[in-house]
């Protein structure tokens, strides 16, 4: 039997539907009452699986014999004071749908524990293709360059959006987003420290002391990525970004700089000729964004690298942190321990090129 990449395994962990977990289930007559209440043109009977992906907020599929919805769900159990935001994913999906940027059509959401246990939210069921293997091996050059480009494109799209005219002027404090988001992973990482890294340690007391001006301001998704949205069946156009959890008003270049993560230490990097493969350069995704944006080039690329590179340490030790507490929705998220350690090593390391010591 051939050994599956990495990017294999990690589709095939994700991907598709499952029996919904016994820790994760919940009264499903009394969705079902809510999804007649408050669904316009919904009609059971209502068939519930779970999603096998995301380590975060539960999310199932809803079948009825009509259509198909998503519900997203804070998860039960002890959480971190500022996450599992589903009424902020609800926001700023809601807010965007009208514009025409691609997301899924929202239903409604409840905020009422007495249904399910906990907070949800649905919305439509968007069919298409979910790419996990960044370096698109199933399709010619042509073809994984449109997808590149309509990424990057999406992103801008994103970044462009007049936040205040749809209605998200108070999504997210205004300025010193990079500060505010430095201080929060801090304590995020804090409250599920599991073991002591000094790398980590080192980058806590130095981002703080060197974060860049904020220039811009736009609703920043968060985490976006090539396995966060969804194309069409047949088309390199993104029809829905997924994911909002990390949505907030902010430094747009702290999206742009993360999905650039790819080109350095994602599946991009071992490909040796992007050109004769079809995906766009660094210097070519840079330019392209910035054509989009209007600007003239990008500055701190290393700062953003490091605090990128933090950031997703701090992320994957919430993850080991649940499995201490006994609230992980993964029996594959212990294994992310050994990945902080290496993060914090490559963040302490992109900070050495900004000029740490």
């Amino acid at each position: 039997m051939a050994t599956l990449t990495a990017e294999q395994e990690r589709e095939q962990l994700n991907t598709g539907t499952k029996a919904v977990a016994e820790s994760h289930r919940f009264d499903e007559a009394a969705l079902e009452r809510w999804m007649v209440a408050n669904v316009a043109g919904f009609g059971g009977p209502l068939e519930v699986r779970q999603f096998k992906g995301g380590q975060s907020n539960p999310t199932y599929q809803l079948v009825t014999p009509a259509k198909k919805y998503v519900l997203r769900r804070k998860p039960p159990g002890n959480l971190l004071p500022s996450a599992h935001a589903v009424d902020r994913e609800y926001k700023v999906i809601s807010a965007l749908g009208p514009t025409g940027f691609p997301v899924a059509k929202t239903y409604g959401l409840c905020t009422d524990d007495a249904v399910i246990g906990t907070w949800f939210y649905v919305m439509d069921m968007v069919e298409g293709r979910i790419l996990w293997d960044q370096s698109l091996p199933q399709y010619e050059p042509a073809e994984r360059h449109a997808i590149f480009m309509a990424k990057i494109k999406t992103l801008a799209d994103l970044h462009n959006t007049d936040h205040v005219k749809i209605g998200l002027e108070d999504f997210g404090k205004p300025g010193n987003y990079m500060a505010r988001q430095v201080s929060r992973w801090t304590k995020q990482y804090k409250a599920s420290e599991t073991v002591h890294i000094p790398e980590m340690e080192r980058l806590i007391e130095w981002l703080p002391k060197t974060v860049p001006e904020q220039e811009r301001t736009s609703v920043v998704h968060g985490d976006y990525r090539l396995d966060n949205m969804i194309f069409h069946p047949t088309e390199p156009r993104v029809t829905a970004v997924l994911d909002w959890e990390l949505s907030t008003l902010g430094e747009p270049l702290a999206d742009f700089t993360y999905l650039m993560m790819n080109w350095i230490n994602g599946g991009i990097s071992q490909i040796p000729d992007l050109k004769a493969h079809g995906i766009p350069t660094m210097d070519e995704a840079v330019d392209y964004y910035c054509s989009l944006t209007g600007r003239t080039g990008l500055h701190d690329l290393n700062w953003f690298y490091s605090y990128n590179t933090f950031r997703l340490a701090g992320i994957l030790q919430g993850i080991v942190g649940r499995v201490r507490d006994g609230t992980a929705n993964s029996p594959h998220a212990a294994q992310q321990a050994d990945r902080v350690l290496s993060l914090a090593e490559a963040s302490w390391h992109f900070a050495q090129k900004a000029g740490a010591s």
